[in-house]
């Protein structure tokens, strides 16, 4: 009979996960997990095949609490929905600063831009908003993200500490500038 481990595969991730908190992806070793867990690496990797393997439970933890960002900041009312969604990007990095390095400040070679669920959401938003042609609400997103992602980037390597009022109004400022050019345009 195989031996019957004391730690589920939820509870590793966890370790996991944490440990990429404090200590960045760097940080997530082998053995540093099994110190965090108080045991050896026989538990991890009796449950796990490889170190890739928590590596990927890790990224998926991590993405999924970057969407409850998301959906959380969406559901509170206090910003209309699509800046909403900038905000959540911008909270998970102030407030995550590892876990968003992680998710995206890294080598993403071979994944398409703006890959995921959130733009199902995102892009009708933006046309409901606008009244822009999908193409041009797609572009207006790129745009407006490529802002937002910057001071996210900023913020989760340390380099502004702005408050997320001041977060919000940078914001209003760059989505009322593109929206007045893309509506502005002939045809839109």
């Amino acid at each position: 009979m195989p031996p019957k481990f004391k730690f589920t595969r939820d509870e590793i991730t966890s370790a996991a996960l944490d440990l990429t908190r404090k200590a960045g992806p760097d940080g997530l070793t082998a053995r540093a997990l099994a110190e965090a867990l108080g045991c050896s690496v026989k538990p991890i990797f009796g449950l796990f095949k490889s170190m890739e393997e928590v590596q990927g439970a890790v990224l998926s933890a991590a993405r999924e609490l970057y969407l409850s960002f998301l959906a959380e900041d969406m559901a509170a009312g206090k910003y209309p929905p699509y800046k909403a969604s900038g905000m959540g990007y911008i909270r998970f990095a102030r407030e995550e600063k590892e876990l968003f390095k992680l998710l995206f400040m890294c080598d993403r070679k071979g994944e398409p831009p703006e890959a995921g669920k959130e733009m199902d959401v995102i892009i009708p938003l933006i046309m409901k908003n606008t009244g822009l042609s999908r193409e041009k609400a797609e572009r207006f997103h790129l745009e407006l993200w490529i802002f937002v992602h910057g001071i996210a980037s900023m913020i989760a390597t340390s380099y502004l500490d702005w408050e997320m009022e001041t977060v919000s109004g940078v914001l209003t400022d760059a989505y009322m500038g593109l929206k007045a050019r893309f509506c502005g345009e002939a045809g839109e």
